[in-house]
């Protein structure tokens, strides 16, 4: 498990863990500096979003009036999505941009459950990279939606000058409506992803390399035995699984957060009063 939760290249080594342990690795390192952006990374991502695809495409093959256990699923995945995200935040409207928040919502999960995939053992989105490339989809998404009902000016009014602000407080509401809507919404949103993924995996990576650490002993520690420092490394290895169920939880969580948000901002960016 050590060398998959590692990350290892020609340039830094598995052990001791350290910063390194969360760069990327070029796949095809022959290919000189111009092609390190071609990572395992980025792979996952595609693998993701191919992923993602493919489970779609699947459940939407031949649907049937009374579904099976297949279709069931898909309906299930879609209806909940549809109607506890789209329907409810976006109202009438919702449709135009379902497809976005299905494609969001299974995206970002499938990458977050690549943290608990044996294959990876990595969440794509401890990558701060990656979370500002969605918070920029989603940025992207809103002010469009915005900018094509009301027209550029009106929007831009819109979403910096509440009604009723007297104009003395406008020098100092527009900045701060400016900087709330277009700055700390999208670095927000990409933030609050990439935190809790990161923070989980190093979390995991702890658990996990302490634990073979202590459990390979073979001499004492200080004042610390070997069977001491064994139990200990059972132990805290034993931990790392409750770690990995909680963050199971918490990819899901954060993928469902996640377009939630994106579902209000474009609420907020195409409603009729602001």
């Amino acid at each position: 498990m050590i060398p998959l939760l590692i990350p290892m290249d020609s340039e830094t080594h598995a052990w001791p863990p350290g910063v390194h342990s969360f760069d990327s690795r070029p796949l095809f390192p022959g290919l000189g500096e111009n092609w390190v952006w071609l990572n395992n990374h980025l792979a996952q991502a595609v693998i993701g979003a191919v992923l993602v695809i493919g489970f779609w495409l699947w459940m939407a093959h031949n649907q049937k009036v009374v579904p099976g256990k297949k279709q069931f699923v898909g309906e299930f995945l879609y209806n909940l999505l549809r109607n506890s995200i789209a329907r409810d935040i976006l109202g009438h409207d919702y449709r135009k941009y379902l497809p976005y928040l299905v494609a969001l919502f299974s995206f970002i999960l499938v990458n977050n459950l690549f943290g608990q995939f044996f294959l990876f053992m990595f969440p794509t989105f401890s990558k701060i990279g990656f979370a500002y490339g969605l918070a920029l989809c989603t940025f992207l998404l809103y002010n469009g939606a915005g900018i094509r009902k009301y027209g550029f000016g009106h929007y831009m009014r819109k979403m910096t000058l509440p009604e009723g602000v007297p104009w003395p407080l406008w020098p100092l509401i527009i900045p701060l409506e400016f900087i709330s809507n277009f700055v700390a919404r999208p670095i927000t949103l990409a933030l609050r992803l990439f935190a809790n993924l990161f923070a989980g995996h190093l979390v995991i990576m702890v658990f996990v390399v302490g634990g073979s650490m202590l459990l390979t002993m073979t001499e004492p520690a200080g004042r610390f035995a070997v069977p001491l420092l064994n139990t200990a490394g059972v132990v805290s290895l034993l931990f790392s699984f409750a770690i990995f169920a909680l963050e199971l939880l918490v990819g899901t969580l954060q993928a469902y957060i996640f377009t939630v948000l994106t579902a209000q901002y474009v609420s907020s960016a195409i409603a009729e009063e602001h």
